[in-house]
């Protein structure tokens, strides 16, 4: 489990509805027959395959929890720890994360990091080679 895992906790925190779970397996809700939430990961029981195990981070909930996470940091630091947190999870399960994540998360962290630079004159080299390495090299 990642450090970015364990700060959201979806198992007790996400409220993940059958029409969710339905609009992202592009199926008719009448075949999901119920959703069990698991601590890492969903299992799905569906009418036409069976079980089916997914990934909280296909989630849109997933999405959404980790721009909440960037939106309250008050300090570029904080902003940089939780976007490290954000890329390591990223490389590490890549293939759990829909397309449009990491493009969308790196929008809204390039945002935040605009408006805490402006409030704060400093921002180390170390800083801002880091911003633009990470933002390049998922491009």
């Amino acid at each position: 489990m990642t450090t970015l895992f364990r700060r959201l906790q979806p198992a007790q925190k996400f409220r993940i509805t059958i029409g969710a779970i339905a609009q992202l397996l592009k199926i008719p809700k009448h075949l999901i027959v119920r959703v069990e939430c698991w601590a890492y990961i969903l299992f799905v029981h569906r009418r036409d395959k069976g079980g089916q195990f997914m990934s909280y981070r296909q989630l849109q909930q997933w999405r959404n929890a980790v721009a909440c996470q960037m939106q309250k940091c008050s300090t570029w630091q904080e902003l940089q720890a939780v976007w490290l947190a954000i890329e390591f999870d990223y490389k590490k399960h890549k293939e759990q994360y829909n397309d449009e994540h990491y493009p969308f998360l790196s929008q809204i962290w390039t945002k935040y990091w605009d408006k805490l630079r402006d409030n704060k004159p400093f921002i180390d080299s170390l800083a801002q080679k880091t911003r633009f390495n990470l933002t390049e090299e998922f491009s």
